[in-house]
Order: C-alpha cells, then sequence, then structure tokens
C-alpha cells in the first residue's frame, strides 16, 4: 500500500507532515511526497493567506489528477477553516483540522479496519481538547537538516492574522521530550521550530532553558522565527553556550511604522525592535538578523511605508521576507480600509528590491572569510547549503557532510564557497 502526505505551507506543517510520514512507514506504507498515483493522499493544508487556502483547494484536483481512485484525507489550516469546501470534493472521505494532527492517525487506522467513518468524523473539528500539546511520532531524520516542533498555536492575535483561530491558544512539548528528539537527531542541523517559538513553556522552563539542555548537542542549533520581546540577556546567554549555535535570529518586523505596529496589535516601536537587534548583535557580532514584513497593511500611507524601509537600513538585515497584505476574514484587521492592489504591488516591488540590496550588502561582507555549510541539495555541479549565519552558498562538486569552506564571491542568490 502506498501513500502520499503532500504537504502545503510552513515548516511547521512540514515538521508535523514529516511525523505522519514516519508513523505511516512504520505501519507498512510506502510513503512519499510526490504528486503521483497512490491509494491513499493526506493533505496538510495552508490558510496563512488568501492565496495559500486557493492552493490548498485546487491541491484536490491534482489529486485526483495524479491518482484518480486514491482516497484524500485533509488536515491543516485551510481545512480547519472551512471543512465543508473539502469534505465535499471527490475522493475525500476524512477532513480534520490544524489541532490534534495525532488524531488523525487514529482515524485512519478505523477507516483501514473497516469501521465506518460517519458525516461527524468526515468533518471532525477536534477543537475541545487542544489545552495540551498534541504530540506527535518523531519524524525521521535527514542525514543534513532536521525541524523539531516544540510548541503549537499563538495568544498574540496580531489583527492580521488567521492562525490563533485556527491552531488554538498556544501549548509546548516537554522540555524532556523536546530535547530527547534534538539531543538523538542525527542531522548536522536542527532548527528548533513552532508557531511561536517564543513563547515556549513547559512549567517555569522556557526557550533559554531548552537551549541550555541541549547545548551539548552533536548537531548545529538554530532558532526559528522569534517574537522580538524574547530577546534577552538570559536567553543570548544561553545561545552562547551551546557547543555549536547559528547566529541566525529571524525576527519578525512586519513594519517599521509605530502607527501601523499599533494597528496590527504588535506590542513593540521601531526603536525598542531595534534596541532587540543591538542586544542580538552585542553577544554575536556577525548575526544574521532577518524577518518578515507586511507591503501595504490597511491604512499604510507612504510615510508608513517610507519609515519601514528606513528601519530596514537601521536594522541591516541580511534577508526580508516580504509579502502582501492578505485580508483574512474573521481578523480585526479585515475590517479596516485595504490599500489599493496596485500600491501594494508597487510597494512590495520597492521592498523586495531594498531586500536584495541588504542581502548583497551583508553576504559581501563574508567574501574571502571561512563558513561552515551543511549541505542541502545537489544543483547541477553544485552542492548546495546553508552557513552558520543563513548564507545560501554553492560549493562545486558532491559534499555529502557538513563542511568548513571559505566564501570566494557573490553568486546567484548566495555567495560561490571554496574546499580549503
Amino acid at each position: 500500500m502506498k501513500a502520499v502526505v503532500f504537504t502545503l505551507g510552513c515548516k511547521v506543517n512540514d515538521c508535523e507532515s514529516a511525523s505522519l510520514a514516519h508513523a505511516l512507514r512504520e505501519r507498512g506504507w510506502e510513503v512519499s511526497e510526490e504528486l503521483e498515483p497512490a491509494d491513499l493522499y493526506i493533505l496538510n493544508t495552508c490558510a496563512v493567506t488568501a492565496e495559500a487556502e486557493k492552493k490548498s483547494r485546487q491541491a484536490i484536483a491534482r489529486i485526483r489528477a495524479a491518482a484518480p481512485r486514491a482516497r484524500i484525507a485533509v488536515c491543516g489550516c485551510a481545512a480547519e477553516r472551512a471543512p465543508q469546501a473539502f469534505a465535499e470534493k471527490e475522493g475525500v472521505f476524512l477532513v480534520t483540522g490544524a489541532r490534534r494532527k495525532g488524531d488523525l492517525l487514529a482515524l485512519l487506522d478505523e477507516a483501514a479496519a473497516g469501521i465506518r467513518l460517519d458525516e461527524a468524523a468526515a468533518g471532525i473539528r477536534l477543537d475541545e481538547a487542544d489545552a495540551a500539546y498534541d504530540e506527535l511520532p518523531a519524524p525521521q531524520s535527514s542525514k543534513t537538516r532536521a525541524f523539531v516542533k516544540i510548541q503549537d498555536g499563538c495568544n498574540n492575535f496580531c489583527s492580521y492574522c488567521i492562525i490563533p483561530y485556527l491552531r488554538g491558544r498556544t501549548r509546548s512539548r516537554s522540555l524532556e521530550s523536546a530535547a530527547a528528539e534534538i539531543l538523538s537527531s542525527p542531522a548536522e542541523e536542527v532548527v528548533i521550530t513552532g508557531i511561536d517559538v517564543s513563547s515556549y513553556r513547559d512549567g517555569e522552563r522556557d526557550l533559554a532553558d531548552l537551549l541550555l539542555a541541549v547545548r551539548e548537542a552533536p548537531a548545529r542549533i538554530r532558532l526559528g522565527s522569534l517574537e522580538a520581546n524574547v530577546i534577552t540577556p538570559r536567553l543570548l546567554e544561553a545561545a552562547a553556550r551551546v557547543r555549536e549555535f547559528a547566529p541566525h535570529f529571524h525576527l519578525s518586523l512586519q513594519s517599521g511604522s509605530d502607527a501601523v505596529l499599533k494597528k496590527m496589535n504588535r506590542h513593540y516601536t521601531g526603536e525598542e525592535f531595534l534596541a532587540r537587534v543591538a542586544l542580538v548583535r552585542n553577544f554575536f557580532p556577525d548575526a544574521a538578523v532577518t524577518t518578515d514584513i507586511i507591503a501595504g497593511f490597511p491604512g499604510e500611507t507612504e510615510a508608513d511605508f517610507a519609515a519601514t524601509c528606513a528601519l530596514a537600513e537601521r536594522a541591516g538585515f541580511s534577508h526580508i521576507h516580504a509579502f502582501p497584505y492578505s485580508r483574512r476574514t474573521g481578523t480585526v484587521a479585515a475590517r479596516m480600509q485595504d490599500v489599493p492592489p496596485a500600491v501594494k504591488k508597487e510597494r512590495l516591488h520597492r521592498l523586495l528590491a531594498l531586500a536584495e540590496r541588504l542581502r548583497c550588502a551583508y553576504e559581501e561582507g563574508y567574501v574571502g572569510r571561512a563558513l561552515t555549510v551543511v549541505p542541502e541539495e545537489q544543483k547541477g555541479e553544485y552542492t548546495v547549503g546553508y552557513s552558520e549565519n543563513y548564507i545560501r552558498l554553492y560549493v562545486p562538486g558532491v559534499l555529502e557532510k557538513k563542511a568548513r569552506v571559505r566564501a570566494a564571491a557573490p553568486f546567484r542568490d548566495g555567495l560561490l564557497a571554496e574546499r580549503p
């Protein structure tokens, strides 16, 4: 029997899908992640933007084209948001949501045993018991990069974001369980991830305590996306004690305008954000600081956008994930006056140009310096991977494991690197 676990969206979805795939393999299934003929499909959906939700729905047609007779189970945020839109699709026999994905395996076992899944199960939401962290089976780790999920849900309720309504309130994995997976991973790099990693807490223990618990990990340790308010001397001191810590901090900015940040319900000012960036560089002078920025948030003026660009310059971001505002029905921002699409598009274009200039400026400072690359893929004649400070490196030839290289010159979307 063959199954396909097909994923859209964030790294948390990727991590959860990897757990489901590993569990299916242990049950004797052949598992793939590609659109190809199979007996069973698990579609893990995304709803962070309207476009992501649209692609999630369209994926059903793609699956039907690749495997017309496959049975399809749908989970994830888009399924949580609009279960009926998936349940009515031909081939779909089970729709769950974004929470308690571990229960999906039990439901699949029941279906395999011939137990009929009634109409209530076909649209199951699993909303009730979401106060506890849903402990999924450990994913099968690769030898290069592994993602370890430590937290789910979010309490921030940013005015533009639908995810807290779909994923539920923040809940954390036990420190012992998270640390055990990190310490036992065969991967050369482990990325600590979650919906809101900054809110991680197991009793009185927080993210700093988790870093201290894994400070002797054989893998390079990288933190996923963080909120600026989690950057404290205590966290940075803990990071500095990790045997091989990747000095890369992804701090979500979203806007550099204090007026827009207030409308977004972000709970900091631009100057407060810059103070956290400065604190990072006090501990890690060469750290890469990357970010997310929304172009064209409702009510954003040209002056607001200019403030965002000016702050990005001052922060010296090495990478900006820039994207246009996407209205999400049910959020506070959806009731605000939207920016005209043409203005939104033009600001995004300018933001992407700024992002490219800042990336090049940061990376050019590393030409001639030694970096450590973890190989991830082969692209033609080059091995491609990331350095500790998240520079994309192209190494000629085949590189099978982590290695020290010398950055030689700007190349494509990163740097060309040479072996010593």
